[in-house]
């Protein structure tokens, strides 16, 4: 098994990308700021830790998902994010 490390937005956001049984997937966290996510993949974003405001493409309104809470996002689009406390995700690619 590989794994490979990530970072966007100068090491503001940190991911750990490797394959799971159900599929490629990264773990990552986030440090607080708002960042733009371009999708080349179908992706289901998992919260582990922390919250996450997202304006997902097509919305002009921001939601709240916590701990615990998931959304998903089509390939080749992109979506915002905010972050106010270190937040941890995991994210499965299809």
């Amino acid at each position: 098994m590989s794994f490979t490390v990530n970072s966007y937005f100068d090491d503001k956001v940190r991911s750990i990308a490797f394959e799971s049984a159900n599929g490629p997937c990264t773990s990552g966290v986030m440090a607080p700021g708002e960042y733009t996510f371009n999708t080349s993949q179908h992706e289901v974003m998992k919260v582990m830790e922390g919250e996450m405001t997202v304006k997902l493409p097509g919305s002009n309104d921001w939601q709240s998902f916590k701990t615990g809470t998931e959304f998903t996002i089509d390939a080749n689009l992109s979506f915002d994010v905010k972050i106010e406390t270190p937040t941890a995700y995991l994210c499965f690619y299809s």
